[in-house]
């Protein structure tokens, strides 16, 4: 079973606050660690924390508001120091390529080791193999995108008697079928998959809303997802205010996490303005009962369903 934990590295917004660094999201999966935003002092997090930065294989990024990308240059740099010599892929709306072109030429820094910029239009399907990730373009008032990490679906349960009973032989034709593979038995009898696997399972999904308002489109891009994390900037009495700045209130997140039909709800980018989130905890769950704070360095595994 391949192991699927998301880390929260920073949950505070425009600026971090003694318990809080400012917006990074961390998906580990197996060995591989995706980051989604890398404000200032994302390295920092990652020393305080049981995650290596030298596992980063991607980071997205959601939009070019500073407390979101800030942290770039000197993680690269940091994993430079480091030895780093695998290619770093950097994903983010477009200006990406201008933007980390700047971020790479400041100072006397070189980079020793491949650092790629893409930039990501919305409904772009980027196939990572096992997995995928999904763009959707969001309302903040600049160019912003959420994105969804998506399984591919995974091969149904191995039936073990079935295969016993019609002569497949318990060893390494078992895996191959486990697979995929279509195998031969010594008496010239093909066994496909389909003759011993059940029906294919869904793959695990998670969804990073980054900075925006209220979208009617982030319920069909959240649907049936086993995490939403989503911002929640504001409680509801600040509803104005949140419009005006192009963020969400805790309330609107749970609104859309209900209409998603999403296992669980967790707010993030809190105005610094709140010392107690009880309040936007209150205020989501009064809508959608699987909500939560999340937590600087809060880790939160994804399990499959069986």
């Amino acid at each position: 079973m391949t192991q699927l934990s998301i880390i929260f590295l920073g949950t505070s917004g425009s600026w971090p606050t003694v318990k809080r660094n400012v917006s990074s999201i961390a998906i580990k999966r197996s060995s591989e660690i995706i980051l989604f935003d890398c404000g200032e002092g994302t390295q920092r997090q990652f020393q305080k924390s049981k995650l290596s930065y030298m596992q980063i294989s991607k980071i997205f990024i959601t939009h070019f508001h500073g407390d979101h990308f800030l942290g770039i240059p000197g993680l690269i740099q940091t994993m430079q120091l480091n030895d780093r010599d695998k290619p770093l892929h950097i994903y983010g709306p477009k200006g990406m390529i201008n933007l980390l072109s700047q971020l790479l030429s400041l100072g006397y820094f070189r980079p020793s080791y491949q650092i790629i910029a893409h930039e990501v239009n919305e409904k772009d399907i980027l196939d990572f193999g096992e997995y995928i990730i999904k763009i959707l373009k969001v309302d903040h008032g600049i160019p912003a995108i959420a994105y969804s990490f998506e399984e591919k679906m995974r091969p149904g349960k191995f039936n073990k008697s079935k295969a016993l009973k019609i002569g497949v032989p318990e060893g390494p034709l078992f895996s191959k079928l486990q697979h995929g593979e279509t195998i031969v038995l010594d008496n010239g009898k093909k066994i496909t998959p389909d003759m011993i696997l059940g029906i294919p399972r869904k793959g695990r999904k998670i969804v990073i809303s980054g900075d925006t308002k209220k979208c009617q489109s982030m319920i069909e891009f959240s649907k049936y997802a086993d995490v939403l994390v989503h911002d929640s900037t504001f409680d509801s009495e600040l509803k104005v205010i949140a419009e005006e700045y192009g963020h969400a209130t805790a309330r609107q997140s749970a609104e859309i996490a209900k209409k998603a039909l999403v296992e669980s709800l967790f707010l993030t980018h809190f105005s610094p303005r709140y010392l107690d989130h009880k309040t936007l905890e209150k205020d989501a769950r009064n809508v959608f009962k699987n909500s939560f704070v999340a937590k600087d360095f809060q880790e939160i595994e994804v399990k499959l369903k069986k």
